[in-house]
């Protein structure tokens, strides 16, 4: 494989904050590289040195020449008041699909990405479409290294699965920047992670840094021990021996503070700990939507909604950008008005709400201050009494952090804030608009845990499947045009009800184009269509095909799962991405075939 980028004992550090400290790694051809780390450590830094946007304090940065580097920002900007085409268009490399018109290029693009019109203004774009739009432009580009940070996010579902594919299945080398789990399993081969300021390697997909991260942390929550009873042993001897603090046990004395230093680390995996803030309680009457109808103009959100909501009830809302998914939210809270009908909630209701768009805390108060206001008592589970201070504290705000003004903070640390200034007034009906966006993978799963064993109701809005899937009993999709529609099950069991459903209506049209063909003679007309040589012949050889290929994938993911090591792992993950679309593929063409026999 060529290597594209090599990165030296690079270092980088704020003040005296040091985020890594003389790293060292490579991408190769071909590497689809996910980074991970704890808010604040690094991620998107690291990203903007190899993007040239940074300069480090010291290291060295090393590209192949000639190589084609595309960047997308977290936070991408356009020139003001031009056009998506004139600032896209500049973007497609001059050997890229040179038989195409390169407005329709532009167009094509932004229409996989969900936006239709390419002579929108970019000053009237919403912070979604902005995203889009630099995804586009960076795609474009055709670069050799693809370098993305959060390409996810503001993006829907449909939008996400359309990248995923995209990447998988194109040849480029790509390093990037996710919380999405799924996405990170589906298209990455190596995952880098920041921790402790150095870098760790990990040769697979997710799922195998996963398995392989658990045995790093053990390892060294063994060294640590370790390190504490030497510790434990030198302060002994420091206590013992004031007068050899000098001459021959100088070296000594220097190994003590080593040691202490290296026994201060903390291998903790929390970075919040919502653990014992529970829910007050709620009664058995949660709500009533009784023919709920809502338009803006032309546009119909919902249209004679009724549901009557059940305690305990874990929904996600899925469904298009502008459906008006986070407007339903806000109607069922009273922060919007309905057009026709009520919502009738119960008296022991207390919503918490988690807006995508913050709680609108003001910026120049510190962040205990801005808590102490909402609550200078934090009552737990009825007995437990905190002070904000030592609320906050299970959010990972140390002393020093809350003093910080609110307009210092970083995105992950607001975050942090909101979820704490959620929970910290007890809630029973938890609704959260899309709040993955910012938080790291580790703070994820500890709120994914903290909402499964949450006794009250939740209502999630999330472009994350993985987080829709861990958390709640069935969806309602909204499709558009004020139709919702409940499924009972999570979102995967909704793909795969697509997936179904999308090949069965294949084989409908199939049917429906075979009978309505013209026939020669009466007996065509009559008698079904059966199998040609040539198609009986594709049948069987399918049939072998689609066994030897779902014993491929039984036979990888039997390795994956061993936890045995596995040194071609980068490739074997790869295979078993490529198996598995091709299976699809394969058993979709059996189904058609399987009609005629």
């Amino acid at each position: 494989m060529k290597p594209y980028l090599q990165v030296e004992d690079l270092t980088k550090s704020y003040g005296d904050r040091m985020l890594f400290d003389s790293i060292t790694f490579g991408v190769n051809e071909g590497d689809k590289i996910g980074v991970i780390a704890k808010n604040g450590t690094g991620k998107s830094t690291l990203l903007r040195l190899l993007s040239g946007h940074e300069s480090p304090d010291s290291g060295a940065i090393t590209f192949r020449n000639d190589l084609r580097v595309g960047f997308l920002d977290q936070s991408p900007i356009f020139e003001p008041g031009t056009t998506l085409m004139s600032n896209l268009l500049p973007a497609i490399h001059e050997n890229d699909h040179e038989e195409w018109n390169r407005e329709d290029r532009v167009r094509q693009m932004l229409s996989q990405l969900g936006i239709d019109d390419a002579e929108l203004i970019v000053d009237h774009l919403s912070g979604g479409q902005i995203k889009r739009a630099a995804l586009a432009r960076v795609l474009l580009g055709a670069p050799d290294l693809l370098i993305l940070d959060e390409p996810t996010n503001h993006l829907d579902i449909s939008t996400v699965e359309w990248l995923e594919n995209y990447l998988s299945r194109q040849r480029i080398t790509l390093l990037m920047v996710t919380h999405d789990r799924y996405f990170l399993d589906r298209v990455c081969n190596k995952i880098i992670e920041i921790d402790m300021k150095q870098i760790f390697t990990y040769d697979g997909n997710f799922d195998y840094y996963l398995r392989r991260r658990e045995e790093r942390l053990e390892a060294l929550t063994g060294e640590l021990a370790k390190v504490k009873n030497t510790l434990r042993r030198e302060q002994e001897w420091m206590r013992r021996q004031p007068q050899a603090r000098a001459g021959k046990a100088r070296f000594r004395i220097n190994a003590f503070y080593d040691l202490k230093e290296r026994a201060s680390v903390r291998y903790d995996e929390r970075n919040i700990d919502p653990s014992e803030v529970k829910s007050s309680y709620i009664g058995s009457k949660i709500f009533e939507a009784k023919g709920v109808s809502k338009r803006f103009g032309e546009k119909v959100i919902l249209d004679d909604f009724t549901y009557t909501f059940a305690r305990y009830e874990k929904v996600g809302i899925v469904g298009e950008n502008g459906v008006g998914k986070s407007t339903f939210i806000k109607m069922l809270q009273g922060i919007v008005s309905q057009d026709a009908g009520e919502w009738n909630v119960g008296e022991t209701v207390r919503f918490g709400y988690y807006s995508q768009d913050g709680l609108n805390l003001p910026a120049g108060k510190r962040v205990i201050d801005a808590i102490t206001d909402i609550t200078e008592d934090v009552v737990v589970n009825g007995t437990s009494h905190y002070t904000p201070m030592q609320f906050l504290n299970r959010f990972l705000f140390s002393p020093a952090d809350q003093q910080k003004y609110i307009s210092t903070l970083s995105g992950g640390e607001m975050r942090r804030l909101n979820l704490a200034a959620v929970l910290i007034t007890q809630p029973n009906f938890l609704i959260l608009d899309e709040p993955t966006n910012d938080l790291d993978i580790m703070t994820l799963g500890i709120l994914e845990e903290y909402l499964r064993n949450f006794k009250g109701c939740v209502i999630v809005i999330s472009h994350d499947r993985f987080f829709l899937d861990s958390i709640v009993d069935h969806l309602f999709v909204m499709e558009g045009n004020g139709v919702i529609k409940d499924f009972p099950g999570n979102y995967t069991d909704y793909r795969n009800y697509l997936k179904e459903l999308k090949a069965a209506q294949a084989q409908e049209t199939a049917k429906s184009q075979q009978s309505a063909a013209p026939s020669s003679n009466r007996e065509a007309k009559q008698r079904p269509r059966r199998m040609s040589f040539k198609e009986r012949k594709e049948y069987e050889a399918l049939t072998a095909e689609i066994d030897a290929l779902t014993q491929e994938k039984n036979d990888l993911e039997a390795m994956f799962n061993s936890g045995e090591n596995i040194p071609d792992i980068a490739e074997k993950a790869a295979r078993y991405s490529s198996v598995k679309d091709i299976l699809d593929e394969k058993e979709l063409r059996w189904l058609e075939l399987s009609e005629l026999e």
